[in-house]
């Protein structure tokens, strides 16, 4: 007798979409079977023709708690990834105060995140200036890794690592290194940009190959392993292609692949991000290096602030998009147009993150993986109403557009979110 028995003919498993009875016990899938199997249950959910589908893994979260909690928060930015059919989030480690760069802030983190999660969380680690000692006590605490700048990353508690020291954390510990990529001899700082344009030409994307560069030598030196964030220039993918024996990868997000740097109108500072939104021939050439591979992860970079921090030009606002609830329809909507499969989403957006942390047990449909799931209706259109989101200030790029794809429910480990009580788990580096 199962706890719980979901059906759907367009289960996405292995890859592939065919008609699927999944079962599940005690918060784990004990049987996937065919759609019309018989299988006792206390539950049963039967979808039809919604899409069933694991749930997305966001390795690339700022939830921003303590410290600047008025900013997001973990139960309104939980509390949107499950509405986002995100099940897993994996926490960066700046923006809060303190930032995760010991263990007593990662244990301040937890403390403050414990007892409000909707889904299950991660916890990224930070590689700063005088914080290169702590990293080993962090990753035996249970982080996944630790993040690095190589520019500005926009608040002074977390500044930048040189490319010396970048090697250095390196070869300090066995993890894997993410780096936001922009060297800073290509970026040019002002005061006043009105337009786009002039905050486009002043993160070019020779600051992100330069960068690149610099972390794919770094890495070789230390035999390390890096993973690329947010990549936006598609210039860098060549750099990514030729690194092997390296061991890199490489992730982008939903809104490099989805705006037109030419469509930002000036003033609007919702699009603003770093590295910036570039043009139309960029993200078709991103959205090829997803088709080769080279690029194997979709993540929101989910960075939100408060609606003040938005004001001004595009010198002045916060660059950071909050997009954790819509990156699976934005994508979908892409996807569709240009001839991928719902499977290649799941692919990018739920067993490739999870596979780069080392969550064996998210981002798929398989006997003995937790029962993430999703119930996803891939022909239903909505229209962006920004007061209909669930993270805690309502701006975004992507009001009033219309998308493919509504997300009807969410399970964690066999639980139907509803927003009602927090049921996710705080995990640590190791737990499959």
């Amino acid at each position: 007798m199962a706890d719980l028995v979901v059906r759907s003919r367009r289960g996405v498993v292995a890859g592939e979409e065919r008609g699927v009875a999944v079962a599940v016990e005690r918060g784990v899938v004990v049987a996937v079977r065919e759609y019309g199997a018989r299988i006792p249950a206390d539950e049963e959910r039967d979808l039809g023709d919604l899409a069933l589908l694991p749930g997305l893994v966001d390795t690339h979260v700022h939830v921003n708690e303590p410290g600047r909690t008025e900013w997001e928060g973990f139960a309104t930015a939980t509390r949107a990834a499950a509405a986002g059919g995100v099940t897993t989030i994996v926490d960066m480690p700046l923006n809060s105060l303190p930032p995760t760069v010991d263990v007593d802030a990662l244990e301040i983190k937890r403390k403050a995140a414990a007892g409000q999660v909707y889904v299950d969380v991660g916890f990224w680690g930070g590689a700063v200036p005088g914080h290169l000692s702590d990293l080993s006590g962090m990753l035996e605490a249970g982080v996944f890794g630790f993040k690095a700048f190589l520019a500005d990353s926009g608040v002074p508690e977390f500044p930048p690592l040189s490319a010396d020291q970048l090697g250095a954390a390196m070869g300090a510990v066995e993890a894997l290194f993410v780096v936001h990529a922009e060297d800073p001899l290509h970026l040019r700082a002002s005061s006043h940009f009105a337009k786009y344009r002039d905050f486009l030409d002043s993160r070019p994307p020779e600051a992100e190959v330069a960068a690149v560069r610099t972390a794919i030598a770094q890495a070789s030196k230390a035999g390390a392993r890096v993973h690329i964030l947010h990549l936006s220039a598609a210039a860098a993918v060549d750099t990514i292609k030729e690194a092997f024996p390296v061991r890199v990868t490489a992730e982008t997000c939903p809104h490099y692949l989805t705006l037109d740097a030419a469509e930002i109108p000036a003033g609007a500072t919702e699009f603003k991000c770093c590295p910036p939104i570039r043009d139309a021939g960029n993200a078709d050439r991103l959205w090829q290096a997803l088709a080769d591979g080279v690029i194997t992860c979709v993540v929101s970079d989910h960075s939100p602030c408060t609606p003040d921090l938005k004001r001004g030009d595009f010198a002045q606002a916060w660059g950071g998009i909050a997009s954790v609830q819509l990156g699976l329809p934005v994508m979908w909507t892409a996807a569709r147009e240009r001839g991928f499969r719902l499977s290649d989403v799941v692919g990018w957006m739920s067993r490739n993150p999870a596979d780069l942390v080392g969550l064996t047990r998210k981002g798929r449909i398989e006997v003995g993986a937790d029962a993430d799931l999703v119930a996803f209706d891939p022909e239903a259109t909505l229209v962006v109403d920004p007061e209909r989101l669930h993270h805690r200030h309502k701006v975004t790029p992507y009001a009033g557009r219309t998308l493919h794809g509504v997300v009807r429910s969410t399970w964690v480990r066999g639980r139907e979110v509803t927003g009602s009580r927090p049921g996710g788990r705080l995990l640590k580096r190791g737990d499959t």
